[in-house]
């Protein structure tokens, strides 16, 4: 789909459908959406006064235009209260707008960031939450669906305009908003792909044509090269399948040094079948999703490449399929991490943190400024969270409180978990150094203390995920499936590190 902006008025433009907003308790349109209330002779507004259109959040009044302007349709759209406007009740509005239009066959739209942004957002903000809004709400994943009898509906594309003076503003908000979008969506599509397909080989394609079209740096480790740096805890996890496991390092330099500011590991179980400790057969079909930490903070240091943003990152995701093979990991085995530590597994579906265990190890070995790990590591964090909120695991306040911060301004929501000591407890092992589970309670915390026992001295922040990568019915700007969930939230963390 095509994003551009605009300076002309909304009655110049040929199109399908414009898009106006309406605050509810206001008696008259916003901005210049009264020219196309004259133009329409007034029909809007005397729908205004009989109390048909009220502006309530996302409610939505169709009205054609009969020749009367070069667009098709007139859509107002409620916008709710007008100081309780966010960016993110903009995103939502736009993109399930936008799929009620796709649903009537338009093409083509036309929408406004005003005189001077929308309401208390700014024209930029306002510019690029329109264009999340509806990159995000319009994305479909179809790939494997060959029946052609119903022809697909598609938006070919959409312009902002609004005041000339805010041109450049509107311009870089749409390119910031395209890029972020963009990069939710191809973790998306990688989140939705297959276990058949998604293999932890191509994951790596996926991360070497994505290096190639971000200008990225790339090293994809094999089984030999993870074996002569000592991880165990991620071979152990790969023994059971027959898909040949891979370490993906990605690398962008933004600034003028060697130093890492920050290191992104991302969870790349390509299929999580619970190994030997089988999971239940329902539901295991969600399973192929187990790697969208890793599709995330790939996606994110993609994004971050096209914004220039001043700040040098790598990117690190552990691949491999978790599967009861016959030379599958055991309960009561024990491995040796990178870093020496020994684990006694004692359930091989806590697989994710042993995986991590290596890559936070490799990642504390070239000493970032800090490490952010991303994971749909425990049911115990989707339990206590519910789907609309990640937890968020650090032993860095200040690291968190930005983390925190960048997710309200993605609509991405962060809590902060506790991490006290008497936690690690619970991990202690009479076999060995550590064991990979604690008992029933605190789990998700268990597991980050688990984690935290290979990053060293680094600034460390663990996102659970389990609860909000995917979903299992429309809202806002999410659809069914993976949702891309923390990747603008991760963007919009680096943006902050930088400056």
């Amino acid at each position: 789909m095509i994003i551009k902006t605009s300076s002309e008025n909304l009655t110049e433009i040929k199109t399908d459908a414009i898009i106006l907003y309406h605050f509810q308790g206001h008696k008259k349109l916003e901005d210049n959406a009264s020219a196309v209330d004259n133009a329409m002779e007034r029909a809007i507004s005397g729908l205004m006064k009989s109390g048909e259109i009220t502006g309530k959040y996302n409610e939505r009044t169709v009205l054609h235009s009969l020749g009367r302007l070069p667009a098709g349709r007139v859509i107002i759209l409620g916008l709710g209260k007008k100081k309780e406007l966010t960016a993110e009740k903009l995103r939502g509005a736009m993109a399930e707008t936008c799929r009620r239009l796709r649903d009537r066959a338009v093409k083509t739209i036309v929408c406004s960031t005003g005189k001077r942004g929308i309401a208390g957002i700014d024209t930029a903000a306002a510019a690029q939450a329109i264009t999340e809004g509806t990159i995000l709400g319009l994305y479909t994943f179809r790939r494997y669906q060959t029946d052609k009898k119903e022809p697909s509906k598609f938006i070919d594309g959409i312009v902002i305009t609004g005041n000339p003076a805010g041109a450049s503003d509107r311009e870089k908000g749409a390119a910031t908003g395209s890029i972020t979008a963009e990069a939710s969506n191809w973790a998306r599509d990688l989140v939705n792909e297959p276990g058949n397909h998604m293999t932890p080989a191509r994951m790596a394609e996926a991360a070497k044509e994505l290096s190639s079209r971000c200008h990225l740096d790339i090293q994809v480790l094999e089984r030999e090269e993870m074996a002569s740096l000592g991880m165990g805890a991620l071979l152990g996890v790969a023994q059971g399948s027959l898909q040949p496991p891979k370490l993906i390092i990605l690398n962008y330099k933004g600034r003028d040094s060697d130093k890492i500011d920050v290191a992104l590991v991302g969870k790349g179980i390509t299929f999580d079948s619970g190994g030997i400790s089988l999971k239940p057969s329902e539901k295991m079909s969600d399973m192929k999703g187990d790697m969208a930490g890793g599709a995330a903070v790939m996606a994110a240091i993609g994004a971050i490449s096209q914004l220039n943003v001043n700040i040098n990152v790598a990117a690190l995701v552990p691949a491999t399929e978790n599967m009861p093979g016959g030379g599958a990991l055991k309960p009561g085995d024990i491995l040796t991490a990178m870093n020496g530590k020994t684990i006694e597994v004692l359930n091989t579906d806590a697989e994710g943190r042993l995986i991590l265990a290596d890559a936070l190890c490799y990642a504390a070995r070239i000493k970032p400024g800090a490490i952010v790990d991303v994971a749909t590591l425990t049911g115990a964090c989707h339990v206590a969270l519910g789907d609309f909120c990640s937890g968020a695991f650090s032993n860095d306040g200040r690291l968190s409180a930005m983390m925190s911060d960048a997710g309200e301004e993605t609509g991405e929501h962060m809590w902060r978990m506790p991490m006290f000591n008497e936690y690690r407890d619970l991990l202690k092992s009479e076999n060995a150094d550590i064991k990979n589970i604690g008992n029933r309670w605190g789990g998700a915390i268990t597991a980050a203390k688990f984690l935290e026992s290979f990053v060293g001295e680094t600034h460390w922040i663990h996102l659970d995920i389990a609860g909000t990568s995917d979903t299992e019915k429309e809202r806002g700007y999410l659809v069914k499936g993976a949702t891309g969930v923390p990747v603008r939230t991760l963007i919009k963390f680096l943006q902050s590190i930088s400056r």
